[in-house]
């Protein structure tokens, strides 16, 4: 494929506008920057990118956009470290199987996954989540195994769309494990940044890795992930949650969109 300046401008945007709302609100950015590869490019009149090329580009990319999430988190108690842990090993080996995996798998195949994920995470994130801000973070608890086995499953099926995860961890660290928002957020990201690790040794080695849009990708995330999660923190949580959800849920009816 050849890439003109006019292309590689493109995808740096996709990137850096992605890249900004993840580190915001605590996801790797595959829910935003999927769709975007997808149909930007072409609407533009530029090549479209294959669901294949266009995972493997997320999965490389995600594994950059949380490190400077991460970093903005760093102090504050909001990195639960037992969670990150129990959650990170189930969803390591969860991705690495789904990253693999998705070679065997068709184009509409990956597709129908990030669908069904989509609107999984669309339906968690507008259940009402009482008060669970309340609680101080030094206190915060959760079942260990069940947060391992829901990341292990949730691993597969973002392995396979070359997600790291997050729109659908989130949801599930609010609603089922009861984590504090701001904590969900900083955790999530460290949590996605270990997913990624399996996704994208998955992805790259079946070759499903586009390097040069990937490395523009990466440098738009490495800017504006660390920037998006500083302005993460003055924002009201319950905005938060309301981005999110309006996020998974559009990217979920466009993908149902196109299915059916």
């Amino acid at each position: 494929m050849e890439y003109s300046i006019e292309f590689i401008v493109i995808i740096f945007l996709i990137g850096f506008i992605g890249s900004f709302i993840s580190g915001m609100v605590g996801i790797g950015g595959s829910i935003i920057k999927y769709p975007m590869l997808l149909y930007i490019p072409p609407m533009l009149g530029f090549a479209a990118f294959t669901a294949h090329e266009v995972s493997g580009i997320s999965a490389i990319q995600v594994l950059f956009a949380t490190t400077g999430g991460i970093w903005a988190y760093r102090k504050g108690g909001y990195l639960n470290k037992k969670l990150i842990v129990y959650m990170g090993i189930g969803i390591l080996a969860g991705s690495f199987i789904g990253g693999y995996g998705s070679r065997f798998m068709s184009e509409g195949g990956i597709n129908l996954i990030y669908g069904l994920l989509a609107v999984v995470a669309a339906v968690m994130m507008f259940v009402p989540k009482k008060g669970i801000d309340e609680t101080p973070l030094n206190q915060v608890t959760f079942n260990k195994w069940l947060a391992a086995f829901l990341a292990f499953l949730v691993g597969i099926g973002a392995g396979i769309v070359g997600a790291a995860g997050a729109f659908i961890l989130v949801p599930i660290m609010l609603l089922v494990l009861k984590i504090p928002t701001r904590m969900t957020i900083a955790s999530s990201l460290a949590i996605t940044f270990i997913s990624s690790i399996g996704a994208t040794t998955g992805k790259v080695l079946t070759g499903q890795v586009l390097f040069l849009p990937a490395v523009v990708m990466i440098i738009a995330s490495l800017i504006a992930s660390h920037l998006g999660a500083n302005a993460g923190k003055r924002v009201n949580t319950k905005i938060l949650q309301g981005i999110l959800s309006l996020l998974i849920l559009g990217t979920a009816i466009k993908i149902w969109w196109d299915i059916l």
